[in-house]
Formats: C-alpha cells, structure tokens, sequence
C-alpha cells in the first residue's frame, strides 16, 4: 500500500519548478512585495542630480544605504544608466530621445520635458498596471487627489504614475532676519507700507553693522522666470489679485484666465521696477537662477527671501551654521494695498514616472514602491523618524532622536536617494513633516492661495507656440522691471501675446477646463 504521502517523481519536479518560478517573481501578485530573490531583478533608470543632494561614509547616488537596503530586502538591484545636474538633466533627455538611444526600465521626471517623453511613443499606458499592482496604501494616497493624473492623460490613458507631493510643500512664506528687524527697530511687516519700510532699512541702515553700504532688503531670482520655487517674486503681483505665469480662474468672465496678461501683473511691475530702482534688491537679479539669489540671504547679504517652509534645512541653514547669533524667522506675505495677499499654491504631485514598453517585468517597479509607501510613507514605528539610523535620525539613550545635530557624521536626506527623488509622499501627511512655526505661518495663508487652473496636458497650440509666448514675457518683464522699457509697454506685450496665440491657447486651455469640471459634476 502506498504511503498517503507519496509524491510522483514527475509531479515534484512539476511543483518544484513552479515554486522557483514564484520566488522569482515571474508570477508577481498584485500588492505582492515578498522578499529578496535568489537573484536580484535589476531595475533600470536615469537620475536628476539635485544640488542639495548630499551623501556621507564614501556612498554615491550609485551605492548608498537606500539602493543597499532594497537590494536585501527586496531583491531589487537599481541600476544608474546615467545621471546629471539638474540644470541639465532635461537637455540630456532631449537628446537621448533625438538621437534615439536605449531608454532604461524607468525614468523619473520632473519638467516639462515629461511630454516630449510621453509623445514618442516609447513608454507604456499605466493604468491597467497601478490597478493590478499598487498596494492600497498607494492607491488611497493617490485617490486624495485625482488630478494628479490629468496632465498625463492621452485618449483616455495615463502615460506616467504621478509623484505625490506634500500638501503645502512648496507655498512660500516670507524668511526674514530677526535680528536685523530688531538693528533696525523694526518688527516684522504685515502690510506693503511696513514692508517697505524694512526694504529701506535693510538697503541703507547697515543691518549687519559692518560700516558698509553692502546689504539688500530682498533676495530676487528673475534669471529663469518670475513665478519660481525659491527666492520668488510673484506675491508681489499677487498683492494686486491676480499671479503671474498660470492659469487664474476670473469671475468675469466665468473662465481662466493667463495671468501675466491681466491688469494686476502691470501692477506688480510697476513696483518691482520702483524696488529695483531703489536698490532694494541687486542688479544681478537679472542672471540670478534660485540658488545663487537665495545664498544672498544665506550668506548675509539680503534680509528677506520668500520660498517653501523646507529652506530653513537649506539653504538658509548655512546663515546659522556660520554664525548661531544670526536668526531668521518665517512670517506670512503681507498684504497689499487692498488688502489681497494671493500666492502660488503647491501642486499636489512633483513630477511622474514613465515605464519604458520594453520593460519586461514592470512589477518590479510597483513592488519597490508598494514597499516605499508601506513604510516611509506611513512614517510609523521604525520609520516614524527617518529611513535609516546614523543617516536621517538617530538614537540617544536608546530613544529615537531627530536631532540632526546629534547624528555620527551629520545628518543626510536618504529620501532623496529614492526613485521619486522624496519617498512616497502622502499629500494630506504634511503636518507630519513641518514645525508648529512654519505650520502656523502657512495655515494662516489658506485663504490665499492660488493654485494653477490648468493641469492638463500641453494644448497643441502650447506645443507650437508656448516656449516662445513664455521667453517673449519674460523678456518684457524684465525690460519693463530694469528700465529698458517703459511701462506702456506692457500693453504691447499682451496685445503680442493675444494675436500670437495667446488668445488660442486661452480657448484650448478653458475647453479643457469645461470639459473636466462636467466630469466631475
């Protein structure tokens, strides 16, 4: 008799291949995130090398305790085809695309050029895969906010998996100097009258004490454009109702409107030039990108720079570094002359990932991420403090510490080594990741934010004309803001703007707007 136990030969080794195949992952399950293969799964991807990027113990972009870990938790080998500055990242895509060469399993995006991507034909539709594979965690995240997807839709599908953003993340709030307010005697503006009233002491009143005419009251980047993530300048316009460089909705007409083409906007530069024209800010403003204009303030050459809560960790944080007798504050926008404050509101993603169609095995991505939002994005028990030990937080007397201060060999930002450039951001977990200060500053300008109207994909004549529309208002901002041309000449630059396809792109971009809101309805 046989024992009820046996086992054909032929049906074992059935079994026993079967078994291989899964902890291969060739039979990925969706929200499956098992543990490391026999043999890691390479990932392949390209990576923007952001200039806050820094590492510790001799790691790399390449080989860091985060790509470590993901390899023996995992399984996962991340593989770098290539990487590049930020400042050129885009450019190098441009031309791996018009030179045709290999894309990798994976790019993440973060400009603009995200479309051209999209439009080559090269990366695969999404949304099949995220409902199969993304973990729930991921998916409710997501579902906070579903436009999120618009800008990456064509003909019904989604060509990219947005990266979350936090909540708030990039609205700005005014940095100001402490105890330059009080070398002055002066307390911190709430109004245009009381701002400019600082702009002054700041410029003349040898706030540093140093016996030299060598200070600025603000810290201005127009080198790039005047709606931007740091040292921006369109509150100022934004103190006449309306912000510059997107798409604002107006009540009359019911519809969206560009703003850098509305009354407000020449408003705003009219005073900019009277700021610049009384030196409260350098002439260098001009070529300034953001960084250069924000180490203005971190250097102690400005007073004031106006960008996201997260500056204080950097850039601003070299100022206290170099001297702890040096402090700033974080205050809300003041308000202009009837009383509006209106600002950039943060967009609730940074950017997406494209999955290249001749990526074989696309779960690997969604388990790298699944496991990212399981964990860091929770931001509960082991993770309630950072990534990795001795690298993001620390642990004194046994007890978990954030105290970056604290850290063996200085702290690192091990989100920053992520495939999403920030971890698995869950948009309504902001409060989480902000001091009571900063949080408070930014609660008290809800009401006056802004966002962007527009956050579908490029309209065809965005695709034809808006690289030109956008260069061409920037240069008459400019030239109005430095005196080249006079303030009249505003009205030039809309009519321009209209007649060159301003006036369509308006029509494409309300279309599109109309058509969303009936979806929604």
């Amino acid at each position: 008799m046989k024992n009820k136990w046996f086992v054909p030969a032929a049906l074992l080794v059935v079994m026993t291949a079967v078994y291989g195949l899964y902890q291969m992952g060739d039979w990925a399950r969706p929200h499956d995130s098992p543990g490391p293969r026999n043999e890691p799964e390479t990932l392949t991807t390209v990576f923007s090398l952001r200039p806050s990027l820094s590492f510790k113990n001799g790691e790399s972009i390449e080989d860091n305790v985060h790509t470590r870990s993901v390899q023996e938790k995992l399984g996962i080998d991340i593989q770098y085809i290539w990487t590049a500055p930020d400042s050129t990242f885009s450019t190098k895509l441009k031309l791996q695309l018009l030179n045709k060469r290999e894309m990798p399993d994976i790019i993440p995006v973060r400009t603009d050029v995200i479309h051209q991507l999209i439009d080559s034909g090269q990366f695969m539709a999404v949304d099949d895969l995220f409902e199969q594979y993304a973990s729930p965690a991921w998916k409710e995240a997501m579902n906070e906010n579903p436009s999120v997807w618009y800008p990456y839709e064509r003909n019904g599908k989604h060509y990219a998996v947005p990266i979350l953003d936090y909540n708030y993340n990039s609205d700005p709030m005014m940095w100001i100097r402490e105890d330059w307010l009080e070398k002055v005697g002066l307390s911190p503006p709430s109004t245009l009258q009381e701002l400019e009233e600082v702009l002054d002491a700041f410029t003349r009143g040898d706030p540093d004490g140093n016996g030299k005419n060598d200070t600025y009251g603000l810290a201005v980047s127009l080198g790039n454009a005047i709606s931007t993530w740091m040292a921006d300048i369109s509150w100022v316009f934004g103190m006449y109702g309306c912000l510059p460089e997107q798409w604002n909705f107006c009540e009359n007409p019911q519809q969206l409107e560009f703003g850098s083409v509305q009354h407000s906007a020449k408003q705003g530069l009219i005073k900019l030039r009277e700021w610049r024209e009384a030196g409260y800010f350098p002439d260098d403003a001009l070529w300034q990108d953001e960084e250069s204009a924000a180490r203005l303030f971190s250097q102690g050459k400005a007073g004031i720079v106006v960008g996201p809560h997260w500056m204080k960790f950097w850039p601003l944080n070299a100022l206290t570094e170099k001297n702890p007798e040096n402090r700033f504050i974080a205050i809300p926008l003041p308000k202009g002359p009837e009383g509006s404050s209106y600002h950039r509101a943060s967009q609730p993603r940074n950017g997406a990932i494209l999955l290249n169609k001749q990526n074989t095995n696309p779960q690997t991505f969604f388990r790298y991420m699944n496991d990212l939002y399981e964990t860091q994005g929770r931001g509960e028990g082991e993770f309630a403090f950072g990534m990795a030990r001795n690298y993001d937080y620390t642990t004194v007397n046994g007890e978990p510490s954030s105290d970056r201060s604290l850290i063996p060999g200085g702290y690192v930002d091990v989100t920053a080594y992520t495939l999403t450039y920030d971890g698995a951001r869950i948009p309504s977990h902001w409060t989480k990741m902000i001091d009571e200060a900063e949080k408070n500053v930014l609660t008290q300008m809800h009401d006056s934010r802004l966002p962007n109207e527009f956050q579908g994909p490029p309209t065809p004549t965005m695709l034809e004309k808006g690289d030109q529309l956008l260069q061409t208002e920037h240069e008459a901002f400019v030239q109005i803001i430095y005196g080249k041309k006079d303030i009249g000449f505003f009205d030039e630059f809309v009519a321009n703007w209209k007649a060159n396809g301003g006036d369509l792109i308006t029509k494409e971009v309300n279309a599109w707007y109309h058509s969303v809101q009936e979806i929604s309805k």
